[in-house]
């Protein structure tokens, strides 16, 4: 069975520049504006805000 695309898969880039990505999947019709969420980011250390990238 293919997958629909309510679920496209996304990349999550750090916002403190250090060019960590990290990659899901997000639903269209829950968030359908970009998705921010809030993860650890290895080069700095700590946890900071990670933003959709299209």
């Amino acid at each position: 069975m293919a997958r629909t695309d309510s679920r496209p898969v996304v990349k999550l880039r750090s916002t403190a520049g250090t060019g960590v990505t990290y990659v899901t999947r997000k639903s269209r019709f829950n968030d359908p504006d970009r998705l921010v969420l809030r993860k650890y980011d290895h080069v700095v250390g700590r946890h900071v805000l990670f933003r959709e990238e299209r």
